[in-house]
């Protein structure tokens, strides 16, 4: 079986819709749909359908172990794909049941990479600090004028947190907490690029600790942030622990515009490493570098515990990043790269490589 998992609205179901057209006979299934709903249950479906598409499954009541139950027993030729969100991830923490029938892979908002062709790479990069990477108002962008489009991203981004507190976030917490996680969301649009510190804001919002991190873990199953953790290994200088904290939505983070670009080149570094993870088996894994006197990387590409690349996001900033250079000298096997975004002119300085943010984030693999 294949899982697809990411954001709400990320485009699984279009994009699960599309691949039926490589199948003679595929039939779509989503558990939401009161007559697709008595058809799952009765497993009443086309017996034989080449592509069975099981969406939103995970809302049934002991979802995993009907789908090992439809798998085990299913036709040779018969595929299976499973899309949806936040509670489907969590299938990995609850008991090996399908091991050895799946192959996961998430889906994320729209990358440098996706608008080739569409748009010029610096244009690309525009359009994600703007509107982000989700596909309608990203797309807004793209066809409609800019008043139009910002209006309606505006108005997209309001309905889409608006249902992700009242609908998802409901079903991991109790109503009396929704308040403390709206308020916390908030505190985090701000917190976008820094090393996160729980003990601050849970005396901020005065709540435990434990409490802000089981809040955080929610916001990061249901898609909102993901967290990028610090990369220590063989590095001599005391490494801070502290994760930082993005969002898959770039255009809902608070701040100038370098702190929205730092968001969007993160959202793009995180497909690139999720990509070759999920397709290509490879532990490869995005994150960043901060030492407790304070010199950092804004990421790290490590393959198998070996950093790979450190990279640094500027806006127009040419000169070379301080701690960059610091660990460029002392690691001269890792690929050193700053990204500027407005860049005229692409260079090398000794070891470090500048370059144009938009070109490089296209050559990346997703």
């Amino acid at each position: 079986m294949v899982f697809i998992t990411g954001p709400r609205q990320v485009g699984k179901t279009y994009l699960a819709k599309q691949l039926m057209s490589h199948f003679a006979k595929p039939q779509y299934l989503n558990f939401d749909n009161l007559t697709d709903r008595r058809i799952i249950t009765d497993q009443s479906w086309i017996q034989n359908s080449d592509l069975l598409i099981f969406d939103e499954i995970h809302k049934m009541k002991g979802w995993k172990n009907y789908i090992k139950g439809v798998y085990d027993s299913k036709p040779k030729s018969q595929s299976i794909l499973v899309t949806g969100s936040s509670r489907l991830e969590t299938f990995r923490q609850s008991g090996d049941s399908l091991a050895g029938r799946y192959f996961h892979h998430r889906l994320n908002p729209f990358s440098i990479k996706e608008l080739e062709g569409q748009v010029e790479p610096y244009e690309a990069v525009e359009l994600l600090i703007k509107y982000g990477g989700f596909p309608e108002p990203l797309l807004q962008g793209l066809e409609s004028n800019v008043n139009d489009a910002a209006i309606e991203s505006e108005r997209w981004k309001k309905q889409y947190f608006t249902d992700l507190i009242r609908e998802d976030i409901l079903e991991f917490s109790r109503i009396q907490e929704i308040s403390v996680m709206k308020t916390l969301v908030e505190i985090l649009r701000n917190k976008v690029g820094s090393p996160l510190s729980l003990n601050s804001i849970s005396h901020d919002l005065q709540v435990s600790p434990n409490t802000i991190k089981k809040y955080i873990s929610i916001l990061e199953s249901l898609y909102v942030i993901f967290r990028v953790s610090p990369f220590h290994k063989n590095i001599s200088r005391s490494i801070l622990k502290e994760p930082k904290i993005y969002f898959y939505d770039s255009s809902y983070v608070k701040g100038n515009k370098g702190i929205v670009l730092e968001n969007v080149v993160a959202v793009c570094l995180l497909k690139h490493t999720q990509y070759l993870q999920d397709s290509l088996g490879q532990n490869t894994i995005l994150q960043f570098l901060k030492t407790k006197d304070n010199k950092e990387i804004d990421f790290v590409i490590s393959k198998d515990d070996v950093a790979q690349n450190f990279i640094e996001v500027k806006l127009s900033e040419r000169q070379i990043s301080g701690p960059l250079n610091y660990f460029s000298e002392r690691y001269p096997l890792v690929e050193s790269i700053q990204l500027v975004h407005n860049l005229p002119q692409e260079e090398e300085r000794g070891s470090i490589k500048i370059l144009k943010a938009g070109e490089w984030l296209n050559s990346l693999s997703a």
